[in-house]
């Protein structure tokens, strides 16, 4: 699609030098605007089987983290609840912690 038509469409914003997706083509590509963040805890012993069943799950993204929890899934809103059923089921997976975007603020 051309860029004008695009913004007549509102899925971007464009300006003297930006381009911005709007909460409407972020959704036309997948990407949650308000998304979901599922903080893990694992069992040392479980974690490389409980990362190799996680990366098959409806998320945006996930990241190993140091600190008191082991990863972050980032995961739409729509597909929370999924993602917390199969988590439910990993060996390993000893706590889960899950915190729902509001609005971004940058």
């Amino acid at each position: 699609m051309h860029l004008r038509k695009l913004r007549d469409e509102g899925y971007i914003r464009t300006g003297r030098g930006f381009i911005d997706v709007t909460e409407k083509g972020l959704g036309v590509l997948g990407v949650s605007p308000n998304p979901a963040f599922v903080f893990i805890k694992v069992s040392p012993l479980k974690r490389e089987e409980a990362y190799r069943e996680i990366v098959k799950f409806p998320v945006q993204r996930i990241f190993r983290v140091a600190g008191d929890m082991d990863a972050i899934l980032i995961v739409e809103r729509e597909k929370l609840d999924e993602a917390l059923q199969k988590l439910a089921f990993v060996k390993g997976i000893q706590d889960t912690k899950s915190y729902v975007a509001i609005k971004p603020i940058k």
